[in-house]
């Protein structure tokens, strides 16, 4: 059987956190041995919604990235496992229950942080791909058929064609041939606002450039507020100019390296 593999579109998914929930409502008190052991209710969420508050009033955004095991084609719990951790015919790796008891090893074997561990039933869990699911009748696990959106995407990697030529990993995995694949993972904005202060006028149409060490990256017109936006650009640090007509051009640095930036209202002085 060819490997199946996650596709999300962060494009998508609205925060409704419903995969999050059908995780846990599968798993939490109800056992699939011999794929896995329950759930705890609290502390382990095989599939996390992470939830990211973005840039600065009055320009903020929040994304939200569907996180969950990226079942690596070079997943460093298998070797951390010894012999308890083990891959499917389909890609999908499962942690054994019964042989994996007492390695605590594998939640830190994994760089994503998607292997928990059970102090209860003294056992290291994670996301199974409801394999239980699949292995009874299901086409895909219960996060994706939760997905009212098609966020989440479960299929033979054939399957998707060149969605995956486009797709990216997350970075702590992204070197371990992950078997799930992200579309619009959220890169950096900058935003402002063009402004007359004189005449305390919003000025609709200036052009704005983006520019870094290279040279213009991008250029914009301001809108009919006067507002222009920088989306899913590059960590770096980058000027802004703004250029009207009559206008001196006005300059601001746009730090991008470590945060979204709302640079608020820049002022032009006529010439």
């Amino acid at each position: 059987m060819m490997s199946k593999v996650f596709l999300i579109d962060l494009n998508k998914c609205n925060g409704c956190y419903n995969c999050q929930i059908v995780c846990k409502d599968e798993h939490c008190g109800t056992s699939w041995l011999p794929y896995t052991a329950e759930q705890p209710e609290t502390g382990q969420f095989w599939m996390r919604l992470v939830e990211k508050t973005r840039g600065q009033v009055p320009w903020v955004r929040v994304s939200y990235t569907p996180t969950l095991c990226a079942h690596c084609a070079e997943a460093a719990c298998i070797a951390a496992g010894r012999g308890a951790v083990y891959r499917r015919d389909d890609g999908l790796i499962i942690i054994d229950p019964e042989t994996a008891k007492g390695n605590k090893a594998l939640v830190d074997s994994c760089p994503l942080g998607a292997i928990f561990y059970n102090d209860e039933l003294d056992v290291a869990q994670k996301c199974t791909g409801c394999a239980h699911l699949l292995d009874n009748g299901w086409d895909v696990p219960r996060c994706v058929d939760a997905c009212a959106h098609d966020a989440i995407l479960y299929k033979e990697e054939a399957e998707f064609g060149e969605l995956l030529s486009k797709a990216e990993f997350l970075k702590p995995v992204a070197d371990l041939g992950p078997k799930t694949y992200y579309l619009n993972l959220p890169k950096r904005f900058a935003a402002g606002t063009a402004v007359d202060f004189a005449a305390d006028e919003v000025l609709i149409g200036a052009t704005v450039a983006l520019k870094n060490a290279d040279g213009v990256v991008a250029t914009q017109i301001t809108d009919d507020l006067g507002d222009f936006k920088f989306d899913q650009v590059a960590s770096d640090t980058y000027t802004v100019v703004i250029s009207a007509e009559g206008y001196i051009p006005t300059k601001a640095v746009a730090d991008l390296t470590e945060r979204d930036l709302s640079l608020g209202d820049l002022g032009l002085i006529r010439a």
